[in-house]
């Protein structure tokens, strides 16, 4: 399993016109990784995250700071999530450029997804970028 990457969820986001970025993760099994989609575990990701903005909306109003890229479902190893995506989620906060953390998230994933959803329709996933 060290070798399995992990999905993450994550919401480029602002809540009352300050920036958050909130995400929850878990690993993935082997046979995840052969899926052309993240599936059911995706899915179970995106209502975690966000069920847990919706329950921050409380702070303020909430406002998509990527436009269709602010939700996005990246599978990435490991030492990446636990080393450079807290660097990459502490500069973002503090001012830096979204289109430099979409670039330097898209050179760390291995795969990511936009997460939507359309009227009447399931949750979907579609390749980013």
């Amino acid at each position: 399993m060290a070798d399995a990457p992990y999905l993450v969820a994550l919401a480029l986001v602002e809540i009352s016109g300050k920036r958050a970025l909130p995400l929850i993760g878990k690993s993935q099994a082997a046979a995840a990784l052969e899926a052309s989609d993240p599936g059911e575990a995706g899915r179970s990701l995106a209502l975690d995250l966000l069920l847990r903005l919706w329950q921050r909306s409380d702070e303020g109003p909430l406002q998509r700071a990527a436009a269709d890229a602010s939700l996005l479902l990246v599978e990435i190893p490991m030492e990446v999530m636990s080393e450079q995506l807290p660097l990459l989620k502490a500069s973002w906060l503090s001012g830096g450029e979204t289109q430099v953390l979409l670039d330097s998230l898209q050179g760390l994933v291995s795969r990511a997804w936009r997460i939507s959803i359309a009227k009447y329709e399931p949750v979907s996933f579609t390749a980013w970028p």
